[in-house]
């Protein structure tokens, strides 16, 4: 394994063991974090783990993880959570409306307890613009990036790809019958399981040293709703078809078949993003911080949708 990535070497003989703090530890990203921290060798007791409260957090005290109380919008909880910590993952908010006052709170408490890395998840994204359909996401990204790099808090970026995960939610638990239904055009994307971006996230956070502050976290291989079509069909036996709507086509079938508003244009336009490029991406990061390939959409769909 390249030495970047060698964690044997995180618990060192003095005993001086790295305090590393998880925000949004309850949610699947974080919590896959330490399930994977725990595995390659680091004492629980050395990681901690903000949630809202301890009921949230009963799987993780179980498994001996030092859980802080604490709030993205409280911001002397924060404060009082990340003393002590010399790493803190920052799993980006799902508050869309609030993920900036709430992400500089994080930064802020953590300038001020003394935090020395921030390992941020981002996205990646080519275009930066007020065209791009997921601006108004982007922007939130690139705001909180400039929030941690004007910190002087020593920083690592993921730009994490689409997870293949979400995927599930954009096509509909009955994909295999009904087809896909999305106005993604030709478009390619590197969709990556969120397994695969957790134990990179892991494995940042051990590396006692890092060769660059950015990383693109994608799969090696981008996919077209084509593509997907057919490894669905393989799958599954039966043929399934891509069905490529304009935006508005899509939003009007969608939201008549009772979709929220909300989330119909959040889907449409994330499929336009793709039609346009914007998830593409030939990075190999993702693999080399592994240390191994990453899984393919096929391997990844197969515990999903196959027979077998």
């Amino acid at each position: 394994m390249n030495k970047a990535w060698d964690y044997d070497v995180y618990q060192r003989k003095d005993k001086h063991f790295i305090m590393i703090l998880i925000t949004g530890a309850t949610g699947h990203f974080g919590k896959a974090t330490i399930d994977f921290l725990i595995q390659k060798g680091v004492n629980p007791n050395t990681i901690s783990a903000l949630a809202r409260s301890a009921e949230k957090a009963k799987e993780l005290i179980n498994k001996g993880i030092n859980v802080k109380i604490g709030d993205y919008e409280d911001y002397p909880s924060l404060v009082a959570a990340f003393a002590g910590v010399e790493k803190l993952l920052l799993i980006s908010s799902s508050d869309l409306e609030n993920r900036v006052r709430q992400h500089t709170n994080v930064v802020n408490a953590a300038k001020e307890a003394g935090v020395k890395h921030i390992i941020y998840t981002s996205f990646v994204r080519r275009n930066e613009t007020a065209s791009s359909p997921i601006a108004f996401i982007a922007q939130q990204h690139i705001e909180s990036e400039r929030l941690i790099k004007e910190s002087g808090i020593s920083y690592t970026f993921m730009f994490n790809a689409l997870y293949a995960d979400s995927l599930l939610m954009f096509m509909g638990e009955n994909v295999v019958e009904t087809g896909i239904f999305l106005p993604a055009g030709n478009g390619k994307g590197s969709f990556t399981a969120r397994i695969d971006m957790a134990e990179a996230a892991a494995n940042l956070l051990l590396a006692q040293k890092l060769d660059k502050n950015e990383y693109i976290i994608a799969n090696t291989v981008n996919y077209s709703m084509n593509d997907l079509a057919s490894i669905l069909t393989e799958l599954s036996g039966k043929p399934v078809a891509y069905l490529n709507p304009s935006k508005e086509v899509y939003l009007d079938a969608v939201i008549k078949a009772g979709m929220p508003e909300q989330y119909a244009h959040m889907f449409a336009n994330f499929s336009q993003a793709i039609e346009q490029g914007e998830f593409e991406t030939s990075a190999t990061d993702l693999e080399t911080i592994l240390g191994r390939k990453p899984l393919s959409l096929k391997e990844f769909l197969k515990s999903v949708y196959s027979k077998s």
